[in-house]
């Protein structure tokens, strides 16, 4: 048997971990930084194509890439409003939306790309996929949200020190935080209970560590974690340095589209590649993403399978996807294969029926770069929908 803090683990039990992160990490402003220039291009010309990359460190933020837009973006105070939102408003820290240098350099997207992209409809030519590349999308039953259990709670801790931040909960706090959670499944696969919380939160200079632990206890793990999952053997490191008072892009430089598991399942299921945020939905690194994740948990919604892996392929400027395949580790009466197919007849898998079905052409994309794309009930995530489930069980004569 496995040993931990006293605690032995259980014959067959076994564990596993997912980290979050907070909207004041780094490498979170970079990617809110991203979204929300997407999304000011998306709401003065739907049609814009982006990709908008960020770096931000101490005293800087530096955006890059490449859009083709009609839309007029005063991308310096969009980038310093965002700054400001997710926290960092004083000097202090070493990063401010005031103070900091605000350098952009944007150029137009590839018109080699873009003759495989457009559409023409003289030609009968369906818009093809922005890209090369491998989307997958993930769901099982252990939590409401149809998540991963370890992932969707170290969400919920990361929102909440934001939260509690924001409401004046903890006055001490500041942006920069990160949450891990490890979740102990017994010998059929099922949660049973958090065996470690992980919560490193960046604080004022002057709060001691007694209270930092005490209230970090409190008022955040304790409000978001069931209390049937935590028992007297739960281990927990708060702030396991001792002191996190540096933090944010002065104790770390921050990058768009660094924290790809964070974004989606915390390492269950398999991930494509790509990252999300900065990019408009004709790259299918994210509407490919959406859509395989609104199909996995319709699947599983449906009853179809406990746990469902959607894997989808496509060559840029091609329309259809090269391929679907369905993963339900073992859990589905019915064989993977006829759920794949079964995909194709229920679901637009191409990218312009991609995005008309989910309604991608809005600016939604901010809300979605910290926090998690998926497990969050949104009206602005369609992909968060369960409203196939007819037409799956239909298709599978149920």
């Amino acid at each position: 048997m496995a040993k931990a803090k006293g605690y032995e683990l259980p014959e067959n039990h076994h564990l596993f971990t997912s980290e979050a992160v907070a909207a004041g990490h780094p490498d979170k402003i970079a990617d809110q930084i991203s979204d929300a220039i997407l999304d000011e291009m998306i709401r003065g010309d739907p049609r814009s194509r982006v990709a908008c990359e960020c770096l931000v460190t101490t005293g800087l933020a530096l955006v890059a890439g490449e859009v083709t837009t009609k839309a007029v973006v005063d991308i310096p105070s969009v980038v310093r409003e965002t700054i400001r939102e997710i926290g960092y408003t004083d000097a202090s820290m070493g990063f401010d939306w005031e103070h900091c240098s605000v350098l952009v350099s944007l150029d137009r997207q590839s018109p080699d790309i873009a003759m495989g992209v457009d559409a023409d409809p003289a030609k009968s030519k369906e818009q093809g996929a922005g890209d090369q590349g491998i989307m997958t999308g993930y769901a099982c039953r252990e939590t409401p949200e149809l998540m991963p259990m370890p992932i969707q709670i170290a969400h919920q801790l990361c929102n909440r020190l934001t939260d509690a931040r924001r409401n004046g909960d903890i006055g001490w706090l500041r942006p920069d935080g990160k949450g891990q959670v490890t979740v102990e499944y017994d010998e059929q696969g099922r949660p049973e209970r958090v065996h470690t919380v992980v919560i490193s939160a960046q604080h004022a200079p002057d709060v001691a560590y007694d209270t930092i632990r005490q209230e970090i206890i409190e008022k955040v793990v304790k409000k978001v974690i069931p209390e049937g999952l935590l028992d007297e053997q739960t281990i927990y490191h708060i702030n396991p340095t001792g002191r996190f008072v540096v933090g944010g892009p002065q104790g770390d430089c921050g990058l768009t589209g660094r924290k790809v598991i964070v974004d989606t399942y915390g390492g269950r299921g398999s991930h494509g590649g790509g990252a999300f945020s900065g990019k408009d939905p004709s790259k299918v690194d994210r509407s490919a993403a959406y859509m395989c994740r609104h199909i996995a948990k319709n699947i599983v919604a449906a009853g179809l399978a406990d746990e469902c892996e959607v894997q989808v392929s496509y060559a840029i400027g091609v329309a259809e996807p090269l391929s679907v395949r369905v993963d339900t580790k073992g859990t589905s009466k019915l064989k993977d294969v006829k759920i794949s197919r079964l995909i194709r007849d229920v679901f637009p898998l191409t990218p312009r029926g991609m995005i008309e079905y989910l309604d991608l052409l809005r600016p939604i994309y901010k809300l979605t770069a910290a926090g998690g794309h998926f497990g969050r009930e949104l009206p602005e995530f369609t992909w968060e929908r369960i409203d196939r489930v007819d037409d799956l069980r239909g298709g599978a004569g149920r």
